[in-house]
């Protein structure tokens, strides 16, 4: 592994699903605490006895520290490194989410590898033992009472914990947490489980003889993981019957050669981001990836139709939101599309229900883990985004067939495209007062970078209609687009040649994220000199820690950086944006996961955290 140079602002743990999420907010990791992605307690702590004397590695204790002397981290992996009482010890996290296999995508599994190493030459006597809190099976410690139970499964020793009030899917929220099913803290092979108390809180753990290495593993059974549209779905991994001590058995089986499948798997991220990018983009995107991943879950509803629900973390708790998919997709358009349309199907059942009144695309399908429409006012227009999401929707769907080169998917869902096109012809070219996915900022009319969204969703819509065999009305829609690429160029110009934020602002400017599908798809709708121009305002208007969305204040996207990073065919260019964007993690005070919306001239969080968004970083990954 690679050594990290970052700062990580937060790191990664245990992660599997936006209730599963465990970090550690501080980089010496028997400083504090673990924390959930919330920033909640999800208390944990690991030690290991040298020679009858206890030290802790990771959480808090009476017990002495064991000096932490590297960290490092990659896709899929943490590595910490302590030195001390004679003995090396390597403690390493893998959560193996391999997006390209939906199972292991699913599997809420994660891996603890302990290991030793003797650095006086002296024999020496090493146990390691780990305890985990009621925090991880409540919402709170207090809210409920937790309890224990210890399962014997094959060669394994396992322990599981839950709440005794078993209420499966009775709520939804942004900052909640689970409080029913059950954690199941198993060893491969020998060990002593039981309860203990930590910290005032109720508490399982598990301690073995650590005779050169031991494996744990962190699991958790969320028994029903979604309710969609009145129906209760469970995840993916429990398709064909399979209980979680089967998929604990399982993955203790197969940990070796899992783990050399996530080394090759990250390497092969790393490798293609050093090579269109460099080594700062790399870091980003090794940081981004679990991040991504476990802010979903991926469940199955009746018809056996994948769905892969994220949660909108810290912003409201939208779950299958339409406008954090959009900055999302290129992690999955360059891995797994399939992925990519679960997120869309909620999108397109929603919008044939009764319910969803509008001839344009809904913003979400409800609050996580609860979809049954939306719950901040259903029907209520100044809350939708209506040419923003008509946008991503036939752009992300116009992609995806791109990718696979196979239309089917547009095809079956082509009713609604055709509506959401027929709104953007009318409506796209001057956006009327109203949100965009950068709805933080408030409504604004007459929007520049929401027109080119318009015109590329047109633009997309096209291609489909080229490959369906339709190409009278692809080369008419086609004809409209570069009709409304002129009236944009014509009417949003400021004398030094870049584009405004709105049109009736002059001299104001704006990232223009979204034309970057027209640099992908080299439909070469904008002449050069835009890109050109554009890129040169943006490093005027730079900050020391990025380049602000836009006029109106100092914070910005890490997504839309990235985004924008890529309408320029020069390398330095590109290297100039992953640079701001790995200084500001490096940096900032805000221990949390990786923010999308922080302040570019001191690093600091604005809001948001545990975003799906950040698939975003991976758009260049979509370039030759």
């Amino acid at each position: 592994m690679t050594v990290m140079k970052m700062r990580m602002p937060s790191v990664p743990l245990i992660n599997v699903d936006p209730y599963f999420s465990v970090w550690s907010d501080a980089e010496i990791l028997h400083k504090k605490a673990p924390v959930h992605w919330t920033g909640k307690p999800n208390t944990i702590l690991g030690t290991v006895c040298v020679d009858g004397v206890p030290y802790r590695f990771l959480g808090k204790s009476e017990d002495e520290a064991l000096p932490q002397v590297a960290l490092d981290a990659n896709a899929l992996t943490t590595i910490a490194v302590f030195e001390g009482a004679g003995i090396r010890l390597t403690a390493r996290f893998t959560s193996p989410m391999l997006v390209e296999d939906l199972y292991y995508a699913s599997r809420p599994v994660t891996y603890l590898r302990l290991f030793w190493e003797s650095l006086d030459g002296a024999e020496h006597t090493v146990t390691a033992k780990m305890t985990c809190s009621e925090e991880l099976v409540l919402n709170k410690a207090g809210e409920g009472r937790a309890w224990s139970k210890e399962e014997k499964l094959d060669d394994l020793t396992s322990i599981r914990m839950g709440s005794g009030a078993q209420k499966v899917l009775w709520r939804s929220g942004d900052d909640v947490r689970i409080d029913w099913g059950y954690f199941y803290l198993t060893v491969r092979g020998e060990a002593e489980v039981g309860n203990t108390v930590i910290d005032d809180l109720y508490a399982v753990y598990a301690e073995t003889a650590l005779e050169n290495e031991a494996l744990f593993l962190f699991a958790y059974d969320d028994i029903d993981s979604m309710i969609y549209f009145g129906e209760t779905l469970q995840a993916y991994w429990k398709q064909d019957g399979k209980t979680i001590e089967e998929a604990i058995i399982e993955a203790a089986a197969e940990y070796e050669n899992l783990y050399l499948q996530c080394e090759d798997f990250s390497e092969k991220i790393r490798t293609e981001a050093l090579m269109k990018g460099g080594e700062t983009y790399a870091e980003l995107l090794m940081l981004a990836y679990r991040q991504v991943m476990a802010a979903h879950k991926l469940v199955v509803d009746k018809d056996g139709n994948n769905l892969y629900i994220s949660k909108e973390c810290f912003s409201n708790g939208c779950a299958a939101t339409v406008d954090v998919t959009y900055p999302s997709a290129p992690l999955y358009l360059r891995y797994n599309t399939e992925l990519l349309k679960g997120m869309l199907r909620p999108i397109f059942k929603y919008s044939r229900t009764p319910e969803w009144v509008f001839d344009f695309a809904p913003h979400d399908v409800g609050q996580y883990p609860l979809l049954n429409g939306q719950v901040y006012g259903k029907n209520a227009l100044k809350y939708q985004m209506p040419v923003e999401e008509c946008g991503n929707m036939t752009i992300l769907v116009a992609a995806i067939c791109k990718t696979e080169n196979d239309y089917t998917f547009a095809e079956e869902n082509m009713d609604l495209l055709e509506k959401w096109n027929k709104y953007l012809v009318e409506f796209g070219a001057d956006p009327a007062d109203q949100l965009c996915t950068d709805d933080f900022a408030g409504h604004l009319a007459h929007n520049v970078n929401l027109a080119f969204k318009a015109i590329m969703g047109m633009v997309g819509y096209a291609d489909i209609l080229t490959h369906l065999n339709r190409a009278k009305e692809a080369d008419a829609l086609m004809e409209k687009a570069k009709e409304y690429i002129a009236f944009v160029l014509e009417n949003a110009k400021n004398e030094d040649g870049s584009y405004r934020l709105a049109y009736d602002r002059p001299g104001s400017f704006s990232l223009k994220y979204n034309t970057v599908w027209d640099k992908l798809w080299q439909t070469n709708l904008l002449p050069e000199d835009f890109f050109k121009a554009e890129i040169q305002r943006y490093k005027q208007e730079a900050l020391p820690y990025g380049v602000p969305l836009d006029t109106r204040e100092k914070y910005t996207k890490s997504d839309w950086e990235l985004w924008v990073a890529c309408l320029s065919d020069n390398r330095a260019d590109f290297e100039f944006f992953t640079g701001l964007l790995w200084k500001a993690y490096n940096t900032m005070r805000t221990r949390v996961p990786m923010t999308d919306w922080y302040f570019a001239d001191t690093s600091e969080e604005r809001g948001f955290q545990h975003r799906t968004v950040q698939g975003g970083l991976f758009m260049k990954l979509l370039f030759e």
